[in-house]
């Protein structure tokens, strides 16, 4: 029994190494699998993602070799005016990632092209309201305080980008309705594509043919329109058989549930988004405010457009997702650091600009470590039908805290931009995304799964009555 139980136990010490090795090679297995599956996803959406930004950031970084009038005027326009609209009709456009994506899932093919076109005409009509803010730029914009000259060129520049405004309405429904299908590769190329003619047409306009800055804002008319055509001529042209079946009239019941569910996930991204839009509004008020808002425009776009991440449905898809957008978020915030001297060169040819934006690079290093997190937290958000709850801490955070401490330590304690940028990423961005943290890792992922499953028995029936 003696020799029996030692060889038992002998084989026991063998064999634990062995399962634990095995065990973690399994885990690591999963992790790798888990990887692919997520950059086969997100790496044509982050293409995509920067390619879209890039126009308005090339747009930016032309004007602003043309002067600090110009810079801060068409920085004011893109952060601002398209900035606010892009916001609310990007965010309206994400319900029809739930609702195509859990469509899709429940093989109710037929009804994704149903939900594209609802959603087309619930952004343009939503667009048809939203046009008094182009129309009306310049009259706004000296109400918040902006400075008349900046005002002027900013209304001028604000009726030029218009059909920029009605393009919105088109790409963004047309992004998620092929995403859900997993052509993302398709989205990247389109995206590729009018960045490329974009940055040759600008070039030409500008330099060329010295239309100046209202020449900038022609070609990004041009760029987002070819966009749209290229999508538009891919989904509706034989591409996609199955869930686009042609116009339907189907597409015009169910528009009032439609557009709440629509308004609800553009709220929770426009509270998030604005929230640094508002930011530059502010800086108008300040001394020297072309020097200030030509600062901080351009570190808010350098902060929008490294920012990485897509959170998706699973907690261990979560998981991967925030660790290696973390990673990318670090290498960024490392590279703004070392490379801080260079950055407003990109931007502009002031020394004073240049050097404005040096001390804000600090802050600006922080909000891209913070980008970097949230919006996989937002994703997971929107996957799993939480937008209104997000809403109200994106509410709560942004505008109860943040504003309120940015403006504090910008006037109050006379810290200027550095203070207001500053009160609003440790008062509002920090603890909304520490909320979405602490609820995220609480979440009960196979009730959520099963609600989602609910939802989706629930619009069938729905359809079914219409």
């Amino acid at each position: 029994m003696g020799e029996s139980d030692d060889s038992a136990q002998g084989v026991d010490e063998v064999r634990i190494p062995l399962l634990r090795d095995q065990n973690a090679a399994e885990e690591d297995g999963k992790i790798w699998l888990e990887t692919k599956k997520l950059w086969r996803i997100v790496g044509p959406a982050i293409f995509t993602r920067i390619s879209t930004y890039l126009i308005l950031v090339i747009t930016q970084a032309f004007a602003g070799h043309l002067g600090e009038l110009e810079l801060a005027a068409i920085s004011i326009v893109n952060n601002v005016v398209i900035g606010f609209n892009f916001s609310l009709l990007l965010g309206m456009a994400s319900a029809l990632e739930t609702l195509c994506g859990q469509a899709f899932g429940a093989k109710k093919y037929d009804m994704m092209g149903v939900y594209l076109q609802r959603s087309w005409i619930v952004l343009l009509l939503c667009c048809v309201l939203l046009l008094p803010m182009y129309i009306f730029a310049s009259s706004i914009l000296k109400f918040l305080g902006q400075p008349d000259d900046i005002a002027e060129l900013c209304g001028t520049i604000a009726v030029w980008v218009i059909p920029v405004h009605f393009a919105f309405a088109f790409v963004f429904p047309l992004n998620r309705f092929l995403q859900c299908q997993l052509k993302n590769k398709v989205i990247a190329i389109a995206a590729g594509v009018s960045l490329v003619v974009h940055i040759l047409v600008c070039w030409l306009f500008v330099y060329g043919l010295n239309l100046g800055v209202i020449g900038t804002m022609a070609t990004v008319n041009l760029a987002w329109w070819l966009n749209v055509l290229i999508l538009l001529t891919y989904a509706t042209c034989g591409k996609c058989p199955i869930t686009w079946t042609g116009f339907s009239m189907e597409a015009f019941t169910g528009l009032w549930e439609f557009a709440k569910l629509s308004a609800s996930s553009g709220v929770m991204i426009c509270l998030e988004n604005w929230y640094y839009r508002i930011l530059i509004v502010m800086t108008g008020n300040l001394d020297n405010a072309k020097i200030a808002v030509d600062s901080l425009a351009i570190c808010v776009r350098v902060a929008n457009e490294l920012g990485a991440g897509n959170g998706k449905r699973a907690r261990f898809a979560m998981i991967i997702s925030v660790t290696q957008s973390l990673i990318i978020g670090i290498i960024f915030s490392m590279l703004i650091v070392l490379f801080h001297n260079q950055i407003g060169w990109i931007f502009t040819s002031s020394k004073t600009v240049i050097k404005a934006v040096n001390n804000l690079s600090i802050l600006l290093a922080f909000t891209i470590l913070l980008n970097s997190v949230q919006p996989v937290l937002s994703g997971v958000a929107v996957g799993s039908g939480w937008q209104s709850f997000v809403a109200y801490i994106n509410l709560g955070c942004y505008y109860f805290i943040g504003i309120p401490l940015g403006y504090v330590m910008g006037w109050v304690f006379n810290y200027g931009v550095r203070g207001m940028w500053a009160g609003m990423i440790f008062g509002g961005t920090t603890i909304q995304t520490l909320i979405l943290i602490v609820i995220v890792m609480r979440c009960d992922w196979e009730k959520e799964a099963e609600r989602a499953s609910a939802r989706v028995k629930q619009w069938s029936v729905s359809e079914e009555i219409y």
